[in-house]
């Protein structure tokens, strides 16, 4: 064949240790246990069905191969008798066993192997090995002999500690097969596990394979598009179109199409299968009448997700996936720096550039009036520390050329005669022009003018009166837990609950989707991990890495912004523990939607940023909210947290005074957790 000329041509250091595949015949006591049956198996996505009414039956230490062109539907049958993917129509067994996404126990029996690459590129061969050990609850002290055995049996030494992405393809293929194989299953499933390798490599895959079915009695159910692979088959199913053309021996298949070769036989039954269906659309064509169209065919809708109780919780898969995330972050400095240090740099961007604190305030004045009065007004104000004066104004051309230029943002008009009817205790109108641009800092400019004007007002009509200070009418304001009423104060603990959404929320929330795009997702559903075990696992470095923020942010609070802890700290500490769960929280319950890693970034930002902004009485108390905008306020966790916050930051409040905020976390937290568990699923979709 031309596969045995080029390997005969191959220089003899390429084909140093190849020899041809043979396959031996089955054991003739071999038993006739059933591994794997599909009973009249179908699989529709909306109006086009993918599997139409498969049936086929793999005895246990059989190699079952199933051939068919691109998209006749060999993957979307392989993935519906792992599990990964829900049946429409029909019945699928293995072991007997009705498949079941969340029979875990079912599931370690089977291993399962992508048509794409689906292994963690962020660790190395042996980590890989060692993590999928673990997830599939070997016992610990058994796992390094496993990994040891894995690694000689698929001759793996070489390359144990190096990245699967620097890996020839034949090695990467060895690689997840001995992942595949680690926990020991009795059953593989391999999607063209040999598509893109070269024939030696393809060969020397073989040759593992007979081994695992002749020797140790491995069922092994192989997708390919190779005929020579194909005949090396103890039996194979003929697919087209999403159906079964035929299944038997490939010696059996060729005699009953008269064929010498598998592809002259496969040709053959495809030409059949097509000049069949061109018969049936002819005679359906001619039945149908312009007074009668045929009816239109209900689809049935996919079975729906199952939500039973996903077996026992192991702590071990759980901190697996906790060490395997931690490993992928050390490795991508870019998310890590972005975990520790994004909600500081955003905490300095914010603290300083959200302030509400009107001073040194550029103004000047047109005086016209020139009295010792009039001086005394100006200097009242320049003498504040809210507003910082200019040259005088000469005219109103003046005070339009400086304020579009950005000198001044407040001129000063003092009328003619002002000192003089002022003394006279006649009405008196002073003119402020305020640069109205940004409206919320005009309101904080007039109030900051007027009350300077009040009180400048009260301070002369005192002493023009008859020697008594009985005709002023004084109040003074002070403002408690802000004395100086400084906007810093209010908006660094509430920037900080912001920030402790935002961030942790994208992470983890692109921690999950990555997965996805990666194809790396695969080992959720091919492995006993329970979606609890898996969320848990992705969250808490995550949770530590928030926590790890949290500290920072305070030190930036305290040494920086110069806002001090009036309260307990760990007050403080116990709200946020919660509250960056809840974070991490949404994230993972937003990716359960989330298809890519930019469209995760974007709904998480909008759903995190809009109400931890708008709705949290960050800027305006949730009481005066209304409608969707104060129930938004109520539920969302960045309420209660911005609560403990700015009540340990400003009032001292101690724990039992802020326990409706710590109850209303407590609460959030599990229900989130629950909606992750339900919404993330265990199979493909």
């Amino acid at each position: 064949t031309l596969e045995e000329a080029f390997i005969a041509l191959l220089p003899e250091e390429q084909r140093a240790g190849h020899t041809a595949v043979i396959i031996p015949p089955r054991s003739s006591g071999a038993s006739a246990e059933v591994a794997i049956e599909a009973r009249g198996l179908t699989r529709r996505f909306g109006t086009f069905t993918a599997v139409d009414h498969v049936s086929f039956r793999i005895e246990r230490g059989e190699i079952f191969g199933f051939l068919g062109s691109n998209g006749c539907g060999k993957t979307t049958t392989m993935k519906m008798l792992t599990g990964l993917l829900g049946v429409t129509e029909g019945e699928a067994r293995l072991f007997g066993h009705e498949v079941d996404p969340d029979d875990l126990e079912t599931r370690r029996r089977v291993g399962y192997m992508s048509q794409a690459f689906s292994l963690y590129t962020e660790l190395t061969v042996r980590q890989n090995l060692e993590l999928h050990a673990r997830l599939f609850r070997l016992e610990k002290e058994k796992i390094p002999a496993r990994v040891a055995e894995m690694v000689e049996s698929f001759d793996l030494a070489d390359y144990l500690d190096t990245l699967p992405e620097s890996l020839p393809m034949g090695v990467r293929q060895r690689m997840s097969l001995a992942v595949a194989m680690i926990h020991g299953p009795e059953m593989l499933i391999l999607d063209e596990p040999t598509s893109g390798v070269d024939p030696v490599a393809r060969d020397a895959f073989w040759h593992i394979l007979v081994r695992l079915s002749r020797e140790e009695r491995v069922t092994i159910f192989i997708s390919t598009h190779f005929m020579n692979e194909a005949e090396r088959c103890d039996r194979i199913s003929l697919m087209h179109a999403g159906k079964v053309l035929v299944s038997d021996t490939p010696d059996r298949i060729r005699e009953m199409r008269g064929a010498e070769t598998l592809d002259e036989a496969f040709i053959a039954c495809l030409e059949e299968a097509t000049a069949a269906e061109e018969q049936k659309r002819a005679m359906e064509a001619s039945a149908a009448t312009p007074a009668e169209e045929p009816n239109a065919e209900k689809e049935p809708s996919a079975s729906p997700q199952a939500t039973a109780e996903e077996g026992f919780f192991s702590l071990q898969r759980l901190f697996s996936y906790t060490r395997r995330e931690a490993l992928e972050l050390r490795r991508d400095p870019l998310r890590l720096t972005t975990a520790i240090l994004g909600c500081v740099i955003l905490m300095f961007v914010m603290g300083y550039g959200i302030n509400m604190d009107v001073e040194n305030l550029r103004f000047a004045a047109l005086d016209h009036d020139e009295s010792v009065l009039s001086r005394d007004y100006i200097l009242n104000l320049a003498g504040s520390r809210y507003f910082e004066q200019r040259a005088p104004l000469t005219n109103y051309s003046d005070i339009d050329r400086r304020m579009r230029s950005g000198e001044i943002s407040m001129a000063l008009e003092i009328p003619q005669g002002f000192g003089h009817n002022l003394a006279r205790g006649r009405q008196v109108t002073v003119g402020v022009w305020i640069d109205g641009a940004l409206p919320q800092r005009g309101e904080t400019v007039r109030g900051y003018v007027k009350g300077l004007h009040a009180s400048w007002l009260s301070r002369q009509m005192t002493g023009l009166s008859s020697g008594t200070s009985s005709a002023a009418a004084n109040f003074e304001v002070r403002y408690r837990y802000n004395p100086e009423n400084l906007s810093l104060v209010s908006i660094v603990p509430g920037v900080i609950p912001m920030l402790l959404m935002l961030i942790p929320a994208i992470l983890s929330a692109l921690s999950v989707v990555r997965e996805k795009e990666l194809g790396s997702i695969v080992n959720l559903y091919v492995t006993p991990v329970t979606r609890l075990e898996f969320i848990l696992g992705k969250q808490i470095p995550y949770v530590l890495l928030a926590l790890l923020s949290f500290l920072l942010l305070i030190l930036m609070a305290v040494l920086l912004f110069k806002v001090p802890i009036k309260g307990n700290f760990f007050t403080l500490l116990a709200g946020a523990v919660l509250y960056v769960i809840a974070s991490t929280s949404v994230g993972m319950l937003i990716s359960a939607f989330m298809k890519s890693q930019v469209a995760a970034l974007f709904g998480t930002a909008m759903l995190t940023i809009l109400p931890a902004s708008q709705f949290s009485g960050l800027i305006n108390p949730v009481s005066s909210l209304e409608g969707a905008g104060a129930f938004i306020g109520r539920i969302y966790p960045t309420t209660h947290f911005l609560d403990i916050s700015r009540g340990v930051f400003c009032k001292a409040l101690t724990l039992p005074e802020l326990s409706r905020s710590f109850i209303s976390l407590a609460i959030t937290v599990p229900i989130l957790m629950t909606l992750c568990v339900l919404l993330v699923k265990k199979q493909d979709s």
